[in-house]
């Protein structure tokens, strides 16, 4: 199945390659390409050098973060995130490590983090999928994370799997075509929405 975007100008083939699939094989993710994920996060750009996101990894079958996880997220996103072999939950603290006061961008700058993560697994071939569709009350409890932490983020990743691994109105779902907002729609040159 090719979701390769049709763009209106070049850009980096990741980011043409890169969607959120449903689907993953079953197949672990190698231990040095999960490192160069991770690594690439320690990279990420953020407010004043902050760096305001934590990880937790779930390892499908190797610990029960995997399983605190699945089970924190909404049901819809159960159904097909038990397929992947790895999720990752990005916690972000509200509270700047240089101020001791609040990170107005922690949100924004944990976002960074993710998009870092997406674009270095792709080069690793390994897909991602990012939801908000999880209980950050329940994530909070069975984590035991403080209150200056908030879950912002769970991120399945795996090796693109086939679509026969799932219910079939989800094979639609990841049959349709990928569509996007022109630029006009978004990108004002005069003022705003010109």
């Amino acid at each position: 199945m090719d979701k390769t975007a049709k763009t209106a100008y070049t850009i980096h083939p990741l980011m043409t390659k890169r969607y959120s699939p449903r689907t993953f094989e079953d197949r672990i993710i190698e231990e040095d390409k999960l490192n160069r994920i991770f690594e690439a996060i320690r990279w990420a750009p953020s407010s004043m050098n902050d760096q305001p996101w934590n990880l937790l990894v779930g390892l499908k079958g190797k610990n029960d973060v995997y399983d605190k996880i699945m089970d924190s997220l909404a049901e819809f996103n159960q159904i097909w995130a038990k397929l992947a072999p790895v999720l990752v939950v990005i916690v972000a603290d509200k509270i700047s490590a240089k101020t001791g006061t609040t990170n107005n961008v922690y949100q924004y700058d944990a976002g960074q983090a993710a998009s870092y993560l997406s674009m270095q697994a792709m080069e690793e071939n390994i897909y991602t999928h990012q939801m908000g569709g999880f209980d950050k009350d329940k994530m909070q409890t069975i984590f035991n994370i403080p209150e200056q932490f908030e879950p912002v983020s769970v991120i399945a990743l795996g090796y693109l799997g086939e679509l026969e691994n799932l219910p079939e109105n989800f094979q639609k779902m990841e049959m349709t075509e990928r569509v996007r907002k022109e630029q006009s729609e978004f990108v004002f040159w005069n003022a705003w929405g010109k």
